[in-house]
């Protein structure tokens, strides 16, 4: 798959952070046009056509890439990362055996504990 080609990140827009965060992504990247943002709230159809449920697309971050297949967690940031030079050693960084699955843990509590707090749990 080409960096150029086209992905589609599934994110809780109803998320301040998330929206900051897509707002940095946005910045950095090189071809803007290269990632559509789809909030995971509004695109119940297609999440379910992959066998996603709504909750399931706001408990982790999904990115469809250009084939149609999805990556959860930190795989789709890795894939996204991968879409900014200066990014990509962070992507490389954070795929590594030993520190994927501790930021994969800490991640998950993250969003819980969030979702709890803002009563969508």
């Amino acid at each position: 798959m080409s960096e150029d080609s086209p992905l589609k990140v599934y994110y809780d827009a109803a998320c301040p952070i998330c929206r900051r965060e897509r707002h940095r992504y946005e910045r950095l990247v090189r071809h803007a046009g290269s990632v559509a943002w789809l909030d995971a709230n509004t695109h119940e159809a297609v999440l379910n056509a992959h066998g996603v449920t709504v909750q399931e697309a706001l408990l982790s971050l999904h990115v469809e890439d250009a084939e149609g297949s999805l990556h959860r967690g930190m795989d789709a940031y890795i894939l996204l990362m991968h879409r900014v030079p200066r990014l990509r050693p962070l992507a490389v960084l954070i795929g590594l055996p030993v520190i994927k699955p501790v930021l994969t843990w800490w991640y998950d509590r993250w969003v819980r504990r969030r979702l709890a707090r803002q009563g969508r749990l």
